[in-house]
């Protein structure tokens, strides 16, 4: 009997560039997950499913019903899913995890699989500079700053969030249909996290981002391989782990 695989898939930003462009792409979602619903072992999304998420104590953003079902029907089956909160849904908090299934995710882990070691998180925030963000991420991760969030109307805060996240770099090549920068090892914040972090931790076999929104897998070393992803605007890519090789494809239907 053929061993089952794991499966990762990043970046999906859904709510951009507008409904019916998210919409499309969600429904693309759906037909893959379905289609490796049957030989997954396990699910990693490695963060950023939504453009923009908050969850205030009894409301949620509208939309998405078609991928949150679908990713219910497969925790329902037994298959576990896991999410690894972006910077895009660092506002997920426990309703993913009870109306849905999944397990949320706020580090990076590692963890044993089939064998090998892996080292996983969505990638913001981490090797050296972008200290803007940094600072950024730490304001919104404040939690009495979550609190007066909650203090706005759902609309508002959900029109503050999205009108925002319209501006921002990632719907700017949404609706330009561009990539992001070719990979530099040289200039990549994740190659030189993970090259420090193989030093730390030599038993890590692959450390798996998402957040860059390019395709690669390259090796950090004689034994380390760094992942990312790539994402569900341009590429349409995700990782597969068969217990032995780790490698991206590309979902075309």
């Amino acid at each position: 009997m053929k061993e089952k695989a794991i499966y990762f898939v990043s970046d999906f930003h859904l709510g951009i560039p507008n409904h019916a462009g998210s919409l499309e792409r969600e429904k693309k979602l759906v037909r893959w997950l379905e289609s490796i619903r049957a030989n997954a072992a396990e699910i990693f999304l490695m963060g950023d499913i939504f453009d923009f998420w908050f969850e205030y104590k009894t409301v949620v953003p509208k939309g998405f019903v078609r991928l949150l079902g679908k990713l219910g029907e497969i925790t329902d089956s037994g298959i576990p899913v896991h999410l690894f909160r972006g910077n895009h849904d660092l506002w997920a908090f426990s309703y993913l995890k009870e109306e849905v299934g999944i397990q949320l995710h706020r580090k990076p882990l590692i963890r044993e699989m089939a064998g090998k070691t892996f080292y996983l998180a969505h990638g913001d925030g981490l090797g050296p500079g972008d200290k803007s963000y940094k600072f950024l991420k730490a304001i919104f991760e404040f939690k009495p700053n979550q609190f007066l969030f909650r203090w706005l109307h759902p609309d508002v805060g959900a029109w503050m969030g999205n009108y925002f996240s319209r501006r921002s770099r990632i719907a700017k090549m949404s609706r330009a249909g561009k990539e992001e920068a070719r990979f530099e090892k040289e200039n990549e914040m994740l190659f030189h996290y993970a090259l420090k972090m193989a030093e730390k931790f030599p038993e890590v076999d692959f450390f798996v981002f998402g957040h860059r929104h390019m395709p690669v897998t390259t090796p950090i070393n004689e034994k380390s391989t760094l992942v990312i992803i790539g994402d569900w605007i341009s590429h349409f890519s995700y990782g597969v782990f068969d217990g032995e090789t780790f490698k991206l494809e590309k979902f075309e239907y």
